[in-house]
């Protein structure tokens, strides 16, 4: 042997499409993905967000068909937005058996019955002041907030959703919402927590395309990004009052977050990669400066890696009728 030369070549392992595939340590595949969809009561057109190209506001009269269209392509499983014409101080609309979230659930559960319906749970899109919750004069009030959510989430359920995923950043709102879940007869309804959701500058377009009217921030009930350990202690709250799955909120800015929960926990993990990830990799492939589907691949790769059970991300139909590698 020659002592000028390496006896431990790894990319022995590289040399051919096929050996690659062979020792690939990770993959995702479209079971393991999540559509977010918005839908806009009283229209009757698709309206593009500008700053999430690909993206449309879906008008509530199409939501059935866009819905069997997702299914025909393989989606499984969508997280439902509401853009309400019919906000108050309080989100009161969100309570409402013929409110926007129970007719969101009601009408995908009864075109795809076999769709898994998550139902995002908050007020931001159904109060005049933008905020997740009962705003008084010191901000959010945590627990007025929890009734409401308690009473959205029934209303969720009982429409047909199959998980409430309640994002609003309130101090015991899983416990809150399985014990008025559990007591209104829904002990089936699973809760998949946003349990490690940071205030992050990467929801601009999420804004746009929800019409958020929020003045100011939400600092004061989502997390600091840049707290890696309460990030762990957030996610473990939320597995101890019952939720069923957790989820980290943004994706891929956060893979140090992911990966330290999945090993503190063995419950399902999820993760969020979000408007402004999406923007970013739309824009930059826009301009050249990226291959998308390469791109596409590489992120969400890196977040199931990091290890993430589900992905919820806009690039979910992308995927669906294109593949892996669209």
């Amino acid at each position: 042997m020659n002592n000028n030369f390496p006896a431990i070549r790894p990319r022995r392992l590289r040399k051919s499409p096929s050996l690659r595939t062979l020792f690939q340590e990770t993959a995702f595949t479209l079971d393991d993905l999540v559509l977010p969809v918005f839908v806009e009561e009283e229209t009757s057109d698709f309206a593009e967000i500008a700053t999430m190209p690909g993206v449309l506001r879906i008008p509530e009269s199409k939501l059935a068909y866009e819905i069997e269209r997702y299914a025909r392509a393989g989606i499984r499983s969508v997280m439902t937005f509401g853009i309400s014409h019919h906000m108050d101080a309080t989100g009161s609309d969100t309570w409402s058996e013929n409110g926007l979230v129970a007719r969101m659930a009601r009408i995908c559960k009864d075109t795809v019955p076999e769709m898994i319906v998550m139902s995002d749970t908050c007020f931001c899109e159904y109060t005049t002041h933008g905020h997740c919750g009962v705003l008084h004069d010191h901000g959010v009030d945590n627990d007025a907030t929890l009734i409401n959510l308690g009473r959205q989430a029934v209303n969720a359920a009982a429409a047909g959703a199959d998980f409430i995923a309640p994002s609003a950043a309130a101090d015991g709102q899983v416990r809150a919402i399985r014990h008025a879940l559990d007591t209104a007869g829904f002990s089936e309804t699973a809760i998949m927590a946003y349990s490690t959701k940071l205030a992050s500058s990467l929801y601009g377009p999420f804004r746009e395309a929800g019409g958020s009217v929020l003045q100011g921030d939400r600092k004061q009930y989502q997390m600091n990004p840049l707290n890696r350990r309460e990030a762990v202690r957030e996610s473990l709250l939320d597995e101890q009052e019952g939720a069923d799955a957790l989820m980290v909120k943004p994706a891929g800015t956060y893979l140090d977050m992911i990966s330290d929960i999945r090993a503190a926990s063995k419950l399902p993990l999820a993760a969020y990669q979000v408007s402004g990830e999406y923007a970013m990799i739309k824009f930059a492939a826009r301009a050249g400066a990226i291959d998308e589907r390469k791109v596409v691949r590489e992120t969400l790769g890196a977040i199931k890696r990091a290890g993430a059970d589900i992905i919820l991300s806009y690039f979910a139909m992308d995927i669906a009728e294109n593949g892996v590698d669209y």
